[in-house]
């Protein structure tokens, strides 16, 4: 399987607000570094680095206004005197005026942010620009017949919604998605299989028919994102019925996640995709650090041969799945899960 893969993922480095205090990402460089060299140690196959793609692309998934903020954020950060990690200090809630963009930097980090787990430096913009272009790189050659590819995305993305970051700003499966519609595909599926929902993937496509979006995850009630990923979110508008979540609960193993999985890809392919892009999120590995599924490394592998017997051109692109030492073996175990049975 062809994997992309840019290095300008290492210019990205932050902290997170995570238990009351400020604590290096888990988010960080040596994630897609340790997947990138599982990928190259079994020979999974050729690595290639990403195309330069237009911002247009960018903005078919997110707003034009976001774009804008991001390309600009850490300049006015700076301009302002600061130099640690620019995080947001207060949200626009409820009874605020949450259409409204502010013009001072503090403000606009509040208005486009969901968390606090998004930090932006110096080198975020560029970071995640080339993520992005990862995975547009990664959906046109599925285009062009690829049977498969890997898109090794980092920062990772389906916490971004059109407007807002968390889950580190672009997102990838989105973006990916919005090509190759662009590309003249009639309907994509989407099928995100990290540990946490995928809200600003349900965000960007509830409303839509064109692209199915489902969810296997946490139950939110006790898992990030915490407000969005039940059962009755199901779209709205030409939207409904389009989307379909599966909130699981703690300790949740195997055979129980298995089944979700069999009525998820089920759904994808009573849509009858051109293309399927996976948001591969391996965090659901018994020992992931900030998650509460018990799958095991065998278990990726079922998975990956299960999205393959969909039949469905496939890009998978790298979500969340924290640093323990098999986040690299999860991962391509998946991917070589997947060409053992793909046709």
């Amino acid at each position: 399987m062809l994997t992309i893969f840019s290095s300008n993922h290492r210019l990205h480095h932050g902290s997170e607000l995570k238990d009351g205090s400020l604590k290096p990402s888990f988010e960080n460089p040596q994630r897609a570094d340790t997947v990138l060299a599982r990928v190259k140690s079994v020979g999974l196959g050729d690595v290639i680095a990403e195309q330069r793609y237009d911002r247009s692309n960018y903005v078919r998934a997110h707003s034009e206004r976001y774009v804008t903020f991001l390309e600009n954020a850490w300049q006015e950060w700076a301009a302002t005197g600061k130099t640690h990690d620019a995080l947001p200090l207060v949200w626009p809630v409820r009874d605020l005026a949450i259409d409204q963009e502010p013009s001072f930097i503090d403000g606009k980090l509040g208005f486009y942010a969901m968390d606090a787990g998004s930090p932006i430096t110096s080198g975020t913009w560029e970071a995640v620009r080339s993520s992005a272009d990862v995975a547009l790189t990664g959906i046109e050659r599925v285009i062009d017949g690829e049977r498969g590819a890997f898109a090794l995305c980092r920062p990772p993305g389906h916490h971004a919604a059109r407007e807002y970051m968390g889950g580190y700003c672009f997102n990838n499966a989105a973006i990916a998605a919005e090509r190759c519609l662009s590309r003249g595909a009639k309907r994509v599926a989407i099928l995100d299989v990290d540990f946490h929902h995928g809200n600003g993937t349900q965000n960007i496509f509830y409303d839509r028919s064109d692209v199915f979006f489902a969810s296997i995850h946490g139950d939110p009630s006790v898992s990030y994102p915490y407000f969005s990923g039940f059962a009755d979110e199901k779209g709205v508008g030409n939207g409904e019925g389009f989307n379909a979540n599966y909130p699981l609960p703690r300790g949740t193993l195997w055979d129980t996640f298995s089944v979700a999985l069999a009525d998820a890809l089920k759904r994808v392919q009573a849509h009858q995709p051109e293309c399927l892009v996976i948001s591969l999120g391996v965090d659901t590995f018994e020992h992931d650090p900030i998650s509460h599924f018990r799958l095991t490394s065998t278990n990726f592998i079922q998975m990956g041969e299960a999205i393959a017997k969909a039949g469905i051109p496939t890009l998978f692109v790298m979500e969340g799945g924290y640093m323990v030492d098999e986040i690299g073996i999860n991962a391509v175990n998946t991917l070589q899960g997947y060409d053992s049975h793909a046709r």
